[in-house]
């Protein structure tokens, strides 16, 4: 008897995307549908939650139609439906959470509550063949954190940012600098003609013990520099870009390398496997950022694992696939959505305020 395919749609609506996708055990993306919401937050300079919520209302319907339409199936196609269930803007993951319970309980199908940071940590072995355990280097809008994935539902969290994430320092700094939402790709682009080394810039807790980030320290710096160099209309915008760039890149790198040696202590690599450093987030797409830490996972013997562009960024097929991870592991129903949700609840907080979980 030939072996069916399962087939799980995955639903993402933590922040400012609402996606959809259906993807199957083998490893194949069906369909990865997405509603960007991103000209409707620009004029803001960043995510409203009351307006992200109710764009999440008005599209879903149509973007799960779409996805059922993209991989020519219908609705008693499909094996299970996941969501994700948080972190995130609360009102995009109840929405995303009750339309997801209403399929499954209709059809009678399992639902998968699904941790959106999760979908992010196993989103590398739905496009390669990584092995646990792996070291993650999660960085994104709201997240910045460093993991040991053992397996699913399975974190050792070895460092989390004391303040703001990186991709929050990308977004206020470019925000600062009249460069647009978002602020990863504005900075990375203004930064292409710009001289990373023209305008010092601190680069907090690098050569301190431990894996935790800093990055508030770091965006009040350039908004100190962009004030002296007499604001964003005659500041060199993109020296200032490639310099923040450079910075940002210095501290994920410094903060990293001790999660390496630490990650070898713990999993001593063996003769014929190489320990492995997975990038994964919004911020992994940052074509500088990737080709330091090339650099850096040659001159440590690491693999360096890096999700296509698509994977990296908000979406539905890696909560799909987180979901299809844990088959044998369905939630119940009356599974409640968390603004906050920490892949590793054991971990002590950082000191400092404002911890991103």
């Amino acid at each position: 008897m030939l072996h069916r395919s399962v087939i799980m749609l995955g639903i993402e609506s933590s922040c400012d995307e609402t996606a959809a996708a259906i993807v199957t055990d083998d490893k194949t993306i069906l369909a990865n549908e997405i509603a960007s919401q991103i000209g409707i937050h620009a004029k803001h300079g960043g995510v409203v939650p009351e307006v992200a919520a109710r764009a999440h209302l008005e599209v879903i319907d149509q973007v799960i139609s779409d996805a059922l339409a993209k991989a020519k199936l219908k609705m008693s196609d499909i094996d299970g439906v996941a969501a994700t269930a948080g972190p995130g803007l609360i009102g995009g993951v109840a929405i995303g959470t009750v339309i997801a319970k209403a399929i499954a309980a209709a059809r009678h199908i399992p639902y998968y509550a699904v941790n959106h940071l999760e979908g992010h940590a196993l989103s590398p072995r739905l496009a390669d063949d990584v092995p646990f355990p792996y070291l993650l280097l999660l960085v994104s809008g709201g997240h910045t954190q460093l993991l040991a994935v053992v397996g699913p539902r399975r974190y050792h969290r070895y460092g989390t940012t004391m303040d703001d994430a990186a991709g929050e320092a990308f977004d206020k700094c470019a925000k600062a600098m009249g460069l647009g939402y978002p602020g990863g790709p504005a900075i990375e682009a203004t930064a292409l003609s710009g001289d990373s080394k023209a305008i010092a810039l601190p680069r907090p807790l690098k050569g301190s013990p431990g894996c935790h980030f800093s990055f508030s320290g770091l965006k009040t710096a350039l908004a100190n520099k962009l004030h002296n160099l007499g604001g964003p209309n005659k500041a060199p915008l993109a020296d200032l870009a490639a310099s923040l760039q450079a910075a940002i890149s210095d501290c994920l790198v410094d903060r990293t390398k001790q999660a390496m040696a630490r990650f070898l202590s713990e999993f001593p690599p063996t003769a014929n496997q190489r320990p492995v450093l997975v990038i994964a987030g919004g911020v992994a797409a940052n074509k500088h950022i990737f080709s330091t830490f090339q650099q850096v996972t040659k001159d440590t013997n690491f693999r360096l694992s890096v999700p296509p562009a698509m994977l990296c960024t908000d979406n539905a097929a890696m909560i799909a696939w987180a979901a299809l991870e844990r088959l044998q592991e369905p939630d119940l129903l009356d599974f409640a959505p968390r603004p906050r949700w920490p892949l590793d609840p054991n971990a002590s907080p950082p000191p400092g305020r404002g911890v991103r979980q």
